[in-house]
């Protein structure tokens, strides 16, 4: 196997799958309220340095083996004041909560309101530390760890699971750990989809880092909260009128209890629910039941990729993609592919990159591979079966005695001045369109024909790999 791409820089493209969410709902909203206060960093933790992330302190640094009393007092306030304002306002909706394993542990009072609530209480770990520096066994033996406590504390386990602060090793972990419905470390969408890791498919349901109110504790982050509330409003505006254009999607909102939880804070976020509440057609879900409604409704669709493929099996199923010519299919495989590369324009491209890297002569020889147009070969029924359909698409199988003469005496001038056979994507065209481009063509000069058959040749590869792949 050559090179190969692992990030999916394509996702659902131009036409996102119908999200179907429960009752024709034209946005899913989906909250997420992070609970870390007590699993931070803290040498009461065992940790080596104190907080730093996250707090009213912008740019704050570690103090290393010091208690920050400042850092620890705000985290408690998240805890003490800022939970209890957000779950009065939000004790009656659909909630998810990313519970840091030891904070739920420090946190009795507020695990029962959460689950009075009926709220979700996902997994964010064991502690709210740095894990890209982690070595995947101790990153493994701390989801291990968090897991159990989590199951201790609220009496299930967990089936959501979000680090946050991951490494490139997370979410590969946590498929491998096999329990979770869903893995919410990433932001590359807009809709739950697939992965597929060491033979396991995996839901993602991706998690936000804009509409969340960690942005009132960055640079040029929110300063005030009708800078949140503007940018949560404008954000369901755009995702709702798109649902109600067909495509629906989901919005996820990020809040921690000691920034959100903040009086000079909330009401910007009554607004916007007011808001969004003002409105028909709105889902409000946790990220479990978005992720039970997507496998049951987008269930994976498992297929053999083509960048996955060895080097046999890619070219004995493209090898004849472009005509009679094996090669082209040779050298896209040896390209850097991808999941970009896993369908009809995305292998497409790559095939004809194989082919415009080639040399001319080489380019010519696919050229002369073409049979002519309602020619011998056709007559014959020896041409290629893709070929065979592809004429009688435009019905070259069935001419008048007039209109086969005329393509053999336009074929055989052709080939006199240009020396390969004159090359149209006909299924891009019907029969007149064939002969007007054909008359046209024929007349010009054989280098700017030449690299016209060759766009022609790419065309029909395109339109060969859209039947073959959907």
């Amino acid at each position: 196997m050559t090179d190969r791409y692992e990030r999916d820089l394509r996702g659902y493209g131009p036409t996102p799958p119908d999200a179907k969410w429960p009752g024709g709902a034209k946005i899913a909203v989906q909250i997420v309220v992070n609970y870390e206060e007590g699993g931070e960093n803290n040498i009461l933790h065992g940790d080596a340095a104190s907080e730093a992330f996250l707090s009213e302190i912008v740019g704050a640094a570690a103090w290393p083996g010091q208690r920050h009393a400042n850092m620890e007092s705000i985290y408690e306030y998240g805890a003490r004041a800022g939970f209890w304002r957000l779950h009065r306002l939000l004790g009656d909706l659909p909630v998810t909560v990313y519970g840091v394993a030891t904070a739920l542990a420090r946190s009795p009072a507020q695990v029962a309101a959460m689950q009075a609530s009926k709220w979700e209480i996902a997994s964010h770990g064991l502690r709210w530390i740095e894990y890209k520096d982690f070595n995947p066994e101790d990153e493994a033996g701390d989801m291990v760890d968090a897991i159990a406590l989590h199951t201790e504390v609220t009496g299930e386990r967990p089936r959501g699971w979000y680090t946050g602060r991951s490494s490139e090793n997370t979410i590969r972990l946590a498929t491998e750990e096999g329990g979770f419905d869903y893995i919410a470390d990433s932001y590359a969408d807009d809709l739950p989809y697939w992965v597929e890791l060491g033979g396991r498919h995996q839901l993602i349901v991706p998690y936000t880092l804009d509409a969340n109110d960690m942005r009132f504790a960055t640079p040029q982050g929110f300063n005030s909260g009708d800078q949140f509330e503007r940018y949560l409003t404008d954000s369901f505006n755009c995702l709702y009128a798109e649902g109600a254009a067909g495509m629906p999607k989901m919005m996820s909102i990020g809040l921690h209890c000691r920034l959100a939880g903040r009086p000079g804070r909330i009401m910007a976020l009554k607004r916007f629910l007011d808001h969004a509440r003002g409105h028909d057609g709105v889902w409000f879900a946790t990220r479990a039941e978005i992720a039970a409604h997507w496998a049951e409704t987008h269930p994976p669709q498992p297929r053999r990729r083509p960048s996955e493929m060895s080097r046999d099996e890619f070219v004995t199923a493209f090898g004849g993609i472009f005509e009679h010519s094996p090669w082209v299919a040779e050298a896209a495989h040896a390209l850097e592919l991808g999941p970009a590369h896993d369908d009809a324009v995305g292998l497409a491209s790559a095939m004809a990159r194989g082919f415009r890297r080639e040399t001319d002569e080489a380019r010519r020889a696919v050229l002369k591979a073409h049979p002519d147009l309602a020619g011998k070969l056709a007559a014959a029924k020896r041409l290629t079966e893709e070929s065979t359909s592809e004429q009688a698409s435009a019905g070259l199988d069935a001419l008048t005695d007039a209109e086969r003469a005329r393509f053999t005496e336009l074929n055989d001038a052709y080939q006199a001045k240009h020396g390969f056979p004159f090359i149209i994507a006909v299924r891009d065209h019907d029969k007149a369109g064939i002969l007007d481009a054909f008359e046209r063509r024929v007349g010009n000069d054989s280098a700017a024909e030449f690299r016209e058959a060759c766009r022609q040749v790419e065309r029909i590869a395109e339109l060969r790999l859209r039947e073959k792949l959907g």
